[in-house]
């Protein structure tokens, strides 16, 4: 599948990875957004820490401008359809890593199974600790936009948002949840935990935008 803001001259097939890496090409010839500086290691950040959960309770929740509400364990929601995708890694703190292979269920996917209605047009995303994010129902239709729950061929660990986390390559990576519990669909959009303390609303990497 190839969805808005990637072109077929973006995306190749390397046996069941789907390369992805080539999205930048929208914004420029430059890989690398600037103010970025390349690294082969994953730091570790989030608000406060990794939470606790416990598998036997966990559950993925859709509601919202939805026809359908949906609600699935954690061994439900891995038996979703998924798909393997190579993607780049841009964090507002300023450092990139590249060749990210994320394994999950593509938004659109849920998309369809919640049957979204007519009026939403923003998405909240809700999370273990109770961080937030927000982005436009349409930014959330592109390619690349991943419930990912796994990463370079393992269980995606705990302390990167396992069991589940959002992968949103076209923006820093603080609009991908990390430990995310349910996405909440709405006809007007409601600011997430960073984007009410002054973080940008777009977060476009080769525009800069990191601040509001």
């Amino acid at each position: 599948m190839t969805g808005s803001g990637a072109t077929d001259a973006d995306v190749a097939i390397e046996g069941d990875v789907e390369d992805l890496t080539g999205l930048y090409r929208e914004h420029g010839d430059q890989r690398l957004p600037p103010g970025q500086r390349e690294t082969d290691r994953f730091p570790v950040l989030s608000k406060s820490g990794t939470p606790a959960w416990d598998p036997e309770s966990f559950r993925f929740e859709v509601w919202g401008s939805v026809d359908d509400s949906l609600s699935y364990s954690l061994d439900e929601f891995r038996d979703l359809p998924s798909v393997t995708q190579r993607q780049d890694f841009h964090c507002v703190t300023g450092w990139s890593k590249f060749d990210c292979e994320f394994t999950g269920v593509e938004f659109a996917d849920i998309v369809e199974r919640a049957g979204v209605r007519e009026d939403a047009e923003h998405v909240l995303f809700h999370a273990l600790d109770g961080y937030t994010t927000n982005l436009p129902l349409d930014e959330c239709a592109r390619e690349g936009v991943l419930f990912a729950f796994g990463y370079d061929g393992d269980e995606l660990p705990a302390d990167h948002g396992g069991p589940i986390r959002v992968v949103t390559p076209h923006t820093y990576a603080y609009k991908g949840a990390k430990w995310v519990s349910g996405v909440e669909f709405l006809a007007e959009k409601e600011l997430g935990y960073w984007e009410k303390r002054g973080y940008s609303d777009a977060a476009n990497p080769w525009n800069e935008e990191r601040y509001g």
